[in-house]
Formats: C-alpha cells, sequence, structure tokens
C-alpha cells in the first residue's frame, strides 16, 4: 500500500509540481509534458492504481479463503 501511495504522489505532486519545468521541455499531443501531468496523467495513474489494488487484493482473498 505504501508503494502504491509513493508512485501517486510522485505523479500527481511531483510530475503536476515539482518536475514540471524539466517535463515541459517534451511534449505530448502538442501539449507539454508538465501540463498533461498535472491534468490527464496523474488521473491515469490513479486509475492504474485502483485496478492493480482491486486486482492484488482479489488475488490476497483467494489466497486466505474469503473471497466471494
Amino acid at each position: 500500500m505504501i508503494s502504491l501511495m509513493v508512485i501517486w504522489f510522485v505523479v500527481s505532486f511531483g510530475c503536476g509540481i515539482l518536475f514540471v519545468d524539466q517535463l515541459n521541455q517534451f511534449q505530448l499531443g502538442g501539449y507539454k509534458l508538465g501540463f498533461w501531468f498535472a491534468q490527464q496523467g496523474s488521473i491515469y495513474a490513479f486509475l492504474g492504481i485502483i485496478f492493480y489494488y482491486a486486482w492484488k487484493m482479489r488475488q490476497i482473498d483467494r489466497e486466505f479463503g474469503v473471497d466471494e
């Protein structure tokens, strides 16, 4: 869980605020990469984290016999 929170922090706060000047040197779809991470990239990363968490929790539930 902590690793997922670190990934979320780095993508949302790090890429959207701290590293925006370095990322703005590149473009994605005509937009500066720092702007893209602040607006869209963090949302996509958060959705990926949600799906990974649900998948991993399902595996753990099956392992301990508490799945539905």
